[in-house]
């Protein structure tokens, strides 16, 4: 058996679902669009140019997870996968996590983005593994806070391990192991696997790619 990674925003979806969540949020009118709008946009650029504080980052985007019931959430989050993921999800995506499901690999989207956010996304994908960032819940209500170590850099290796742990698995189990990834924020994990690619990569991972030998491919 052979593990298969796939990082998620930009990778098998053609946009960002952190981002485009809290755009949701702002045009339904669930947060203010003067106090969050720029500040999202904000954070988003500090994250492709790779200066994100993940933990400052988090601190704003699990903040309206605390401050609305889990029944609002979960229908603005219905709502969010019928406007805003489903036109991101390309049939080129879909035939390549179908690829390796049928040549029997362990598939899993390890991504940065919170777990309220991306397992229904999962589900979409047909994945059944997700390494997420975790957000904190207490009684049942998130808190705002994050659970663990974030899913991000350098974070996702520790993630990884510990998820292939809990299955009896150690990354150095698999005869091939493959990560697909668009940002030079996953060279950490990237530079672990045995088969990394980039997949529309944005230009720092394009350049350490080529620099490499490494596969880039495209799902558009």
């Amino acid at each position: 058996m052979n593990l298969a990674l796939f990082d998620l925003d930009n990778t098998l979806i053609a946009g960002d679902s952190d981002y485009e969540w809290g755009q949701f949020l702002i045009d339904r009118g669930v947060l203010a669009r003067e106090t969050y709008e720029a500040q999202n946009a904000a954070f988003y650029e500090q994250y492709k140019a790779g200066t994100l504080d993940i933990h400052e980052f988090l601190g704003f985007a699990l903040r309206p997870l605390a401050d609305h019931p889990g029944e609002d959430l979960a229908r603005w989050h219905a709502q969010f996968m019928d406007e805003r993921i489903a036109p991101m999800i390309g049939e080129a995506a879909r035939a390549l996590v179908r690829r390796h499901q049928d040549a029997g690999d362990l598939c899993a989207i390890v991504t940065a983005t919170n777990s309220f956010v991306t397992t229904p996304i999962a589900r979409a994908f047909g994945i059944g593994h997700l390494v997420a960032t975790e957000p904190e819940r207490v009684a049942g209500r998130y808190t705002g806070r994050v659970a663990g170590t974030p899913c991000f850099r350098e974070g996702k290796i520790e993630r990884v391990h510990a998820w292939l742990s809990g299955l009896g698995h150690r990354l150095a189990d698999f005869p091939v192991s493959s990560f697909y990834s668009d940002s030079h924020n996953d060279l950490p994990l990237l530079e672990r696997v045995t088969r990394p690619v980039a997949v529309d990569p944005d230009e720092a991972l394009g350049a350490a790619a080529r620099a490499r030998g490494w596969p880039v491919i495209s799902l558009r």
